[in-house]
């Protein structure tokens, strides 16, 4: 048995995942595209269009991991990334027309990338690990995992952030005693190139990965053409399994809603008074609970039942949300952290979780699920987040609509979560709560 941090492909994963997500353009996202030309409906669209291209990619690219192997799709999910990063890095800032279109062709990309990588990346990591080491340190692997993911965005929101400010730069140029001046039209392709840099890397680690080696079940299942056959059967799978359809089903109401409050953070933040000067910090203050969580969520995982893991973070998702209803100034930023850094424990339950009691020869397709869920949840909640906004402004006509809108409304996702998590609970309870089989 080898030790854990000594099977390749462990290593590769972390450094995968950290080159994979740690994109230096996330802090100014909805910025630079507007800074590109883009109209904030066209940015709406363009969203709109990334999160549909997931949904529709998700469970086929799963199971076609599951098929031809985990390191194909990664090596085409990253080829995928350098394309989506490299047309909007280069592309003259000219036609309005032309960029929406480089634009959109970014975002169809974008969502390919990501289905491809999700679940497959997991997928070839905790197989190597059940192949040459031990299964049982799955929750260690993603304790460090969370770790240098969190290191890696702190840096990404810091030096993104601080690259796409031309009197910055050219402050910082003056103290190493150089004379340079920066137009925001340079400055804000820097972040770019730096995320550009960063998917040549993510490259070259998936091409160093190897699938381990195949299980029966694997083999049996090597033509391309029996991938509906399994997509159908993980989805089967998951439905006759109460666990693991548990599992989905209350990570999907968690990852929504917070993903949904994380997406509207720099509207509250204004809400709350915090200088805009602050949101870069704000986001690496979140990054660094990332170094912290993960072992205490690999305690409570280890040590404790999946219903008390469950009600940790029910509880903490609840105040958070409540509580930042209240929009305390400055003080409103405690629940917002709260909030945000439920998503730590979210992400580590669910994983830990259906690793454990998925079989190899179908990991990556029902990883594809659980993604499939989460990006359906997040879209219909942000569809009907638009709706509701459209709903309140309706005879509105103050210059202040849209902070008026926004804090009138925000309290629909502390209500949203506490019914849904109830309807949720309830279907466990009267459906789902009997013994779950190990994965077969």
């Amino acid at each position: 048995m080898i030790p854990t941090f000594s099977i390749p492909n462990i290593r590769l994963f972390i450094a995968f995942k950290v080159f994979f997500n740690s994109r230096f353009y996330y802090p100014v996202f909805t910025i630079l595209f507007l800074d590109f030309g883009l109209t904030v409906a066209q940015f709406s669209i363009l969203n709109a269009v990334w999160a549909a291209t997931i949904v529709l990619a998700e469970v086929p690219s799963g199971a076609l991991a599951d098929i031809i192997g985990r390191k194909q799709l990664l090596v085409f999910a990253t080829s995928i990334m350098m394309i989506e990063i490299g047309i909007i890095s280069f592309v003259p800032k000219t036609d309005p027309d032309i960029i929406f279109i480089v634009f959109l062709i970014n975002r169809v990309l974008s969502g390919l990338a990501e289905a491809a990588a999700s679940g497959a990346d997991e997928a070839i990591a905790y197989d190597s690990l059940a192949a040459k080491g031990d299964p049982g340190q799955w929750g260690r692997v993603l304790e460090i995992l969370m770790r240098f993911q969190s290191i890696g965005f702190i840096i990404a929101m810091s030096v993104g952030a601080a690259i796409y400010d031309p009197n910055l730069l050219e402050k910082i140029c003056r103290f190493f005693g150089f004379t340079l001046s920066f137009s925001q039209e340079t400055t804000m392709r820097f972040p770019l190139y730096l995320t550009f840099i960063l998917a040549i890397c993510a490259f070259i680690t998936t091409l160093r990965m190897e699938d381990p080696e195949p299980t029966a079940s694997d083999t049996e299942s090597a033509p391309v053409r029996q991938a509906f056959g399994l997509t159908i059967k993980a989805g089967l799978w998951i439905l006759k399994t109460p666990f693991a359809l548990s599992v989905i089903l209350f990570g999907m109401l968690f990852d929504g809603i917070i993903r949904m409050t994380i997406t509207l953070s720099s509207q509250y933040y204004r809400m709350i008074e915090l200088p805009e000067s602050t949101f870069g910090i704000i986001g690496s203050v979140v990054a660094m609970f990332g170094l912290v969580i993960p072992k205490m969520a690999k305690k409570i995982a280890e040590n404790h039942s999946p219903s008390y893991a469950l009600w940790l973070t029910t509880f903490l998702t609840a105040t958070g949300l409540i509580t930042m209803s209240f929009f305390w100034p400055y003080a409103g930023l405690i629940p917002a952290l709260i909030t945000f850094c439920t998503m730590y424990f979210i992400s580590f339950f669910v994983s830990f979780y259906i690793n454990q009691i998925t079989s190899s020869a179908q990991r990556a397709t029902v990883l594809s699920f659980k993604g499939l869920a989460y990006n359906i949840s997040y879209g219909v909640l942000g569809v009907l987040y638009a709706l509701l906004l459209k709903i309140k402004k309706q005879g509105l006509t103050s210059e202040d609509i849209e902070n008026t809108v926004f804090v009138d409304t925000f309290s629909g996702f502390p209500i949203t979560f506490i019914v849904w998590f109830f309807i949720v609970l309830g279907i466990y309870m009267m459906w789902l709560r009997k013994p779950s089989s190990p994965s077969q």
